[in-house]
């Protein structure tokens, strides 16, 4: 008998399942990823300044010293203004050390004093250094102790589009010798719908996985060779090359993506553009602020979610700033240019001048006016050869279905008729010609050649209630 059955449907089912799966795994590409991710990348400034009130020569003077800033990055957690950062990169204005504080006062001292005694000696800033000096050392001896100094801290976050909002924080882990696995800080600006990252869960996390470190690194945004009024964030990328401890017992994530000063807070994004860690510290080497790149580590999601706890902030909202720009980039990459501009437009006027939006928006503008080449419908393609594929698989099954719907296989009638099972009648009804050639003889069965059968003439000496069982070629 010919061997048919559902495995003969394997190829069809094989073919229609490799035509689902490009429709499934509509992926997004790296630099789609990453336009979504960058705008909630901010830079963290911390500022400690002095303004020292003094009687210098008989008059009253207010100065103000030029203020000790350090820089970092952060990223937006929550749309109303929930940030993430290092509390390194904060601690500079949490905790002034007296040899700060004294030397902001002294230079707040002897710039209010100095430029006044200057003034009435005729003289400008600059002009004769060697008196300048023993001016300010008369300013430091005399003057100083007397004066009368306010210490200011401030904490900002820096927009990507430039804005600048001024922090207070909501909490803060001191960190315990430098850097180390719990060194967060969370701060709260007066905004909504900025733009948020969500968080990923880093216990997933595997070695060799792909990821990406986006933030402000002090070498770029000092370079002399760049424009120092445009803000955008760095994008780094690499892969996890080991799990670590610190020398407090905390994880960390080791990584060899470059990272350098002023990364320090900056949030680590896998391939699905979800926050694996925050940056947190680089590796020094040889050489006076040297960095050896490839070992720089970060604290694991799962340390920012316990950070987290009871803090109020709630994590997966995402505000409409968020929904704007990335269904804009959705339709982008599409090639739905059309489509794009409205949620570009909306994105922009949430939040107006994102370097990447005005990009994207500029491109697009320009292929809705000069459409490019139309590409190849590969899904619309693949959907409908799938369809065909279905109807192909669902007809084979039901002519298959309808063929064997009554065939038993012989090994069945053999075992019935080796138990001398009654009740069933045995019919070769191959044709004359074939049964005579052939030295097979089933046992017990009787012959009706199948011209007989068709002609209605074979009148069977059978019950009509007994199963018939017929063997054919």
């Amino acid at each position: 008998m010919v061997n048919t059955g559902p495995r003969n449907l394997l190829g069809p089912v094989s073919f229609l399942l490799l035509l689902l799966a490009p429709l499934t795994a509509s992926a997004q590409s790296l630099q789609e990823v990453l336009l979504r991710a960058k705008p909630a990348a901010v830079l963290v400034a911390s500022e400690v300044s002095a303004e020292a009130t003094v009687d210098c020569e008989g008059q009253r003077v207010t100065g103000k010293a030029a203020p000790v800033r350090e820089t970092g990055t952060g990223w937006i957690a929550h749309p109303s203004g929930w940030v993430i950062t290092n509390a390194h990169v904060i601690a500079s204005s949490q905790e002034v050390s007296p040899a700060v504080e004294t030397m902001l006062r002294d230079n707040a001292v002897r710039a209010s004093c100095l430029r006044l005694i200057l003034a009435r000696r005729g003289l400008s800033s600059g002009a004769r250094p060697e008196v300048e000096d023993e001016l300010a050392r008369q300013i430091t001896a005399r003057v100083v102790p007397t004066a009368r100094v306010k210490v200011d801290r401030i904490v900002a976050v820096i927009l990507p589009n430039g804005k600048r909002l001024i922090a207070s924080v909501a909490k803060y882990t001191a960190p315990k010798g430098g850097a180390s696995g719990q060194d967060l800080a969370l701060l709260k600006v007066d905004a909504e719908n900025l733009p948020t990252l969500p968080l990923g869960h880093s216990s997933k996390a595997k070695i060799g996985d792909r990821l990406h470190i986006i933030g402000f690194p002090t070498v770029v945004m000092t370079h002399e060779l760049l424009n120092a009024t445009q803000l955008e964030a760095s994008v780094t990328g690499g892969a996890i090359s080991g799990f670590k401890e610190d020398v407090n017992g905390q994880p960390v994530i080791q990584t060899d993506a470059s990272a350098a000063g002023g990364d320090s807070g900056g949030p680590v994004i896998d391939e699905k553009g979800e926050v694996l860690g925050v940056m947190t510290f680089v590796s020094g080497g040889a050489g006076e602020g040297g960095t050896a790149q490839g070992f720089n580590f970060i604290i694991p999601t799962s340390t920012v979610r316990a950070f987290l706890k009871d803090s109020g902030v709630t994590l997966g909202e995402i505000g409409a700033f968020t929904r704007a720009w990335h269904a804009g980039l959705s339709s982008f990459f599409a090639g739905d240019y059309t489509t794009a501009r409205p949620p570009l437009a909306e994105a922009d006027r949430l939040m107006p001048e994102l370097p990447d939006l005005r990009r994207i928006t500029a491109e697009n503008d320009e292929r809705i006016k000069n459409p490019p080449p139309r590409p190849f419908p590969w899904q619309k393609t693949g959907l409908t050869l799938t369809l065909l594929g279905a109807v192909g698989v669902v007809a084979g099954w039901g002519e298959w279905w309808t063929r064997n719907r009554f065939r038993i296989r012989p090994r069945d009638v053999a075992r019935k008729l080796d138990t001398g099972e009654s009740g069933i009648v045995l019919l070769d009804v191959r044709d004359s010609d074939t049964y005579r050639k052939s030295p097979v003889r089933i046992p017990r069965a009787l012959h009706v050649p199948a011209e007989r059968l068709d002609s209605g003439a074979a009148n069977l000496p059978i019950d009509s209630d007994r199963p018939v069982v017929a063997y054919c070629t």
